[in-house]
């Protein structure tokens, strides 16, 4: 103990560890954060390892856990991702000054809201001014369907005041209806019948059948092919039809199911195994669907705790009593039978791993710690499936559900504005509303007739506030009021205007770029990262010796805090994002390069090692100073005034900067400073000056 305070003596050079000691630290959190990846692949063997030791259970010692890291992956632009980007602008003509701002958020509000209907992770929408007009740009990262994502986007907002609709309705089918839809089914069982033919006939192009006649979009493009089947698949009522046939044969007859006619091929047949299990999930604050405030260590602790007392006697009354997972407390973890790729990786392959009747070691996964107890297994028969579908409609097709909500006739047209009030008394956030003069006559009317009511106020055809009428409202204003935090009403004021607001958007341009280009883009960008930081290396120690080894040591800490910075962030990573943060390499090492020339300078003055280091870094600072801020002053001009593309390349360049300033002010040059206290400093051949 006596040693390591030493070690770490306040004064002179065991200030210099303490400070050696942070950047490790640094470094190793950065370094485990940004390539969690490779941190997490063994983590849950390695830590059943340590806890099976000899001679731990036995001195009842606490359960042995390298915590493992957070696992986000990188954002990754569209660029990189693929997808569609599209470029609206907003026709503002009829909008006043003064509205402007309102009803460009407004729209971007609602795309916004539209996108999240489409399903897109992470979709990109902003608002550029060029010139006297506002554009919307949209960036839908994986999604390569261009007409659905634009018939999505693309209509002006629809603001709507709808009433309760309490009349029933007939929802039996006419006479005509009644014909109308057999004459529809005959036709589907027709094309069913006609395909069959061409299907079974000698040296038949099923896939081109499909791509041909076939009407279910999903296996269209795929020549009909549904994917592997089972008795637990969704497809599971297929499986009678692939009784009796040979892989490649089709089935002679057209099959009929709830939902429309089938002629049906079997393309290829395996075995394969099912498991019957149940597990006990400890799950942790962070874990993916926990609402624990368990801390990751405590669950870990529980976890080893159940282990070591689980059989498979007692483990459905252990997951009644400790598992986490939402209906274990009376269903013990039950989880039935299953085939591969129902579960999460690590789940999946320790069940098909372990045994009848065992139980697993603890196991990771991103919904927190699991035991898993294999009760049974047996084989599977799984069959590759391809069809021909021909859709036959049912009495719903034709006479749909009754609706909840009926129009009143007031829309978006008849709302003058929107806007955030506060109730008098109260001061709670309330909206008012304000009609124009044929709103306020419908208004009143609406209101007259369902005081006691309520009345929805649909945007895109979704509900966005349901307010109860207190009172008949004659004067055309009305507040809407509710347990609003400030946020929400101004939310609610924001779509309101926007459906008030007449600002129609038009398609400028649109791109898509696929998948594949994207991996291939980032692929050759990666690679040309790796080679340019290797050719930095190599120029580096070439040049400037054992000075430059260190730079290089502290253009790697560099590396990984910028790259945890990025997934901290998230920063969106573009191609031009990467070429930013290339670029911020060559300037950071560009700092160091200033450095140590001055440093040599010293040195050939016969200065010592450690004063050279010191007036190496006085001197070069300025010049440092200087070229960095104006780098971060372009950047900062670049982010604020350019598109999408150019920020991201701003962005990455300024953080880069401005984490090369800490590499070489404080990295390079502690490593410098504790080096100038060895042995091997006396050789100035290391320091590219000649021996004293």
């Amino acid at each position: 103990m006596k040693r390591l305070k030493r070690f770490f003596a306040p004064k002179g050079r065991g200030k210099l560890r303490w400070m050696l000691f942070f950047i490790a630290v640094l470094f190793l959190v950065s370094a485990m954060y940004s390539a969690t990846e490779g941190y997490n692949a063994n983590l849950s063997s390695l830590n059943s390892k340590l806890n099976r030791v000899p001679g731990l259970q036995s001195v009842n010692l606490p359960a042995v856990a390298f915590p493992s890291s957070l696992n986000p992956a990188f954002r990754l632009g569209l660029d990189l991702r693929g997808g569609t980007h599209l470029v609206y602008e907003a026709d503002l003509s009829r909008v006043t000054f003064d509205q402007k701002k309102s009803a460009i958020d407004g729209v971007r509000d609602v795309i916004e809201r539209r996108v999240d209907l489409f399903g897109v992770a992470e979709p990109l929408v902003q608002t550029v001014k060029v010139g006297d007009a506002y554009r919307i740009i949209v960036e839908l990262a994986g999604i390569s369907d261009v007409s659905q994502a634009i018939k999505m986007i693309g209509d002006t907002p629809l603001l709507e005041f709808k009433e309760q609709d309490l009349t029933p309705k007939s929802q039996e089918l006419s006479p005509e209806q009644k014909k109308e839809l057999d004459a529809y089914n005959a036709g589907a069982r027709k094309k069913a019948e006609d395909a069959l033919k061409k299907a079974t006939e000698k040296n038949a192009d099923f896939g081109k059948l499909a791509k041909d006649l076939s009407e279910e979009p999903t296996s269209k493009e795929k020549g009909g092919e549904v994917g592997w089947i089972s008795k637990n698949s969704p497809q599971s009522y297929l499986l009678t039809a692939t009784e009796g046939l040979k892989p490649g044969e089709v089935k002679n007859d057209v099959l009929e199911y709830a939902d429309g006619y089938s002629v049906v091929k079997l393309l290829e047949q395996r075995e394969d195994r099912e498991v019957m299990a149940n597990h006990i999930l400890v799950c942790y604050k962070g874990a993916t669907s926990c609402e624990k405030e368990t801390s990751k260590e405590d669950a870990r602790k529980a976890i080893d705790d159940v282990k070591k007392q689980a059989t498979p006697e007692n483990f459905i009354d252990l997951a009644k009593k400790h598992s986490t997972e939402p209906g274990a407390d009376t269903g013990g973890g039950e989880l039935g039978w299953f085939g591969k790729g129902r579960m999460v990786p690590i789940f999946e392959e320790t069940a098909f791993k372990i045994g009848k009747n065992s139980i697993s070691d603890v196991v990771e996964s991103e919904f927190g710690y699991h035991i898993i107890w294999k009760r049974d297994e047996r084989p599977l028969g799984e069959y590759r499936v391809a069809r021909l579908f021909f859709g036959t409609k049912k009495k719903e097709d034709i006479v749909p559900p009754q609706e909840p909500w009926k129009d009143t006739g007031l829309t978006g047209k008849q709302l003058t504005r929107a806007s955030v009030d506060f109730n008098n008394p109260t001061g709670v956030p309330q909206v008012a509303l304000e009609f124009n003069g044929e709103g306020k006559k419908l208004f009143a009317d609406i209101t007259r007739a369902n005081i006691g009511k309520p009345i929805a106020v649909f945007l895109d055809s979704q509900p966005i506030s349901i307010p109860t009428v207190q009172q008949a409202i004659e004067g055309g204003n009305a507040v809407i009021t509710g347990d609003f935090s400030l946020k929400e009403a101004k939310l609610l004021a924001q779509r309101l205007n926007t459906g008030a607001l007449p600002v129609p958007i038009k398609l400028l341009s649109q791109q898509t770029i696929g998948p594949s280009l994207g991996q291939e883009s980032l692929e050759k960008s990666l690679m040309a990262g790796l080679f340019g930081f290797l050719l930095v290396v190599i120029f580096m120690i070439l040049f400037y010796r054992l000075p430059g080894l260190l730079a290089v040591c502290a253009l790697v800490v560099y590396t990984a805090i910028v790259l945890a910075i990025f997934k901290l962030w998230p920063v969106t990573l573009s191609l031009a994002g990467i070429a930013g943060f290339i670029l911020s390499v060559g300037m950071a090492v560009d700092a160091n390069i200033l450095i140590f020339e001055r440093m040599k300078e010293e040195l050939r003055d016969r200065k010592g090692l450690d004063s050279s280091v010191t007036q190496g870094f006085k001197r070069a600072w300025t010049s440092i100073r200087d070229s960095n801020v104006s780098s971060l002053i372009t950047c900062v001009i670049l982010f604020w005034f350019s598109a999408s593309l150019i920020k991201g390349f701003a962005l990455t360049l300024a953080i880069g900067i401005l984490v090369s300033m800490f590499s070489a002010i404080a990295v390079s040059r502690l490593f410098l400073k504790v080096v100038a206290g060895w042995r091997i400093a006396r050789n100035r051949w290391l320091f590219c000056t000649r021996k004293e």
